[in-house]
């Protein structure tokens, strides 16, 4: 089943280490880019097709400054055009301090039932030197509110590898976060992305990134406390009690096709090898090409059936589960084992075979990109 990833590229300030695409200062236009998304999914309607969707993710920027009206207003134009599937998960990111309990009763209402709370650390010192507009405060009383407005499933995300974290801070945060008893958390080592702000803090010497040491043990502690207190390291990044992976994200890893609407969205589209698409990085052009009844979007690329197969692989081995030679070999008419030979053998023992499945394990995914080079042929 498909998926629809909607972008939502408002904040109320900009996080010095973000490279998504964003727009700070511009509630005003919120109104108007709901009227531009609602048209923006009729449209599409012709060009992607009306095939129902399983899974729905409002992601951004902060799609909590959307008031629930306007979330409700975009999921019935969805319903109207394609359909969702009745048991569709509906995600949707929030920050603490952007949304009150009202808000929150709001969108469960309007049809969301799966939140993604951005609380990236539980220590005041950090959540300031990150220029997060909430404290921890906020972000456990948001949980609670979670709850009490309805939501039985939770995301945490929460990084690592920040100045001056400890491991000590690492085993802690699982701690809390095991007694907050959330189905899902989400971990992110602090990266420098160029044009960041962060990194011209980097390169005037006024900070500097914890060292490659630090960041595995970082990894690997959280990876552990995680694990022992009941969650599946499932994916690279994250983490669920049995049963409760994010629907959605799996079909990007699973390479299902995907709807993307709103400024900065991706698309893929499943006919033949697959294609890739996007909306220009440009709210401004978004929102006119619409208002002209003009499609946003332009083609990035097309896959041959060889680059389809070896993003399936790359793409499949970044989850627990790995890849199974039999599903592969039903799938893309070759066998994983065979089409991936030189690269298995070059991996030698940090790709771990049971039976038909290949896959690594977390100390592995530590050094997934110098492995996974392996398999772009």
């Amino acid at each position: 089943m498909a998926g629809l990833y909607i972008h939502i590229p408002f904040c109320r300030q900009k996080c010095p280490y973000c490279d998504f695409y964003s727009e700070v200062d511009r509630d005003g236009d919120l109104v108007l880019y709901v009227d531009a998304l609602c048209r923006d999914l009729e449209l599409s309607c012709a060009w992607y097709g009306a095939e129902p969707f399983s899974t729905v993710f409002f992601g951004g920027g902060t799609p909590s400054l959307l008031p629930p009206d306007q979330v409700e207003r975009i999921l019935n134009q969805v319903q109207r055009f394609y359909g969702l599937s009745a048991d569709v998960e509906v995600s949707m990111e929030v920050n603490p301090g952007t949304v009150d309990c009202q808000g929150l009763h709001g969108y469960h209402q309007a049809g969301v039932n799966r939140l993604s709370i951005g609380v990236q650390s539980f220590d005041d010192d950090q959540l300031r030197w990150l220029r997060r507009i909430h404290d921890s405060r906020q972000a456990l009383a948001l949980v609670d509110e979670a709850r009490r407005a309805g939501f039985e499933r939770l995301n945490l995300d929460l990084m690592f590898a920040l100045p001056g974290q400890s491991e000590a801070s690492m085993v802690e945060s699982c701690r809390r976060i095991a007694q907050l008893d959330v189905e899902h958390v989400a971990i992110y080592g602090l990266s420098v992305e160029p044009g960041t702000p962060l990194a011209a803090a980097e390169a005037s010497g006024r900070w500097s990134q914890s060292d490659e040491a630090d960041y595995q043990r970082h990894y690997l502690t959280l990876s552990e406390q995680l694990i022992r207190h009941g969650f599946d390291h499932y994916e690279i990044s994250n983490f669920c009690r049995p049963g409760e992976a994010c629907r959605h994200n799996l079909g990007y890893w699973q390479r299902r096709p995907y709807l993307g609407i709103g400024a900065g969205a991706h698309s893929f589209l499943g006919q033949g090898d697959g294609e890739r698409w996007h909306c220009p990085d440009d709210l401004n052009a978004y929102l006119r090409a619409l208002q002209h009844g003009q499609l946003p979007r332009q083609q990035l690329e097309t896959f041959s059936h060889g680059q389809a197969v070896s993003e399936a692989a790359y793409l499949a081995l970044r989850c627990g589960k790995g890849v199974d030679d039999q599903e592969f070999l039903l799938r893309y008419g070759v066998r994983f084992s065979s089409r991936f030979s030189d690269a298995i053998a070059a991996c030698g023992d940090a790709l771990h075979r049971c039976g038909t499945r290949y896959f690594f394990e977390p100390k592995d995914w530590l050094l997934y990109d110098f492995y996974i080079e392996k398999f772009l042929i």
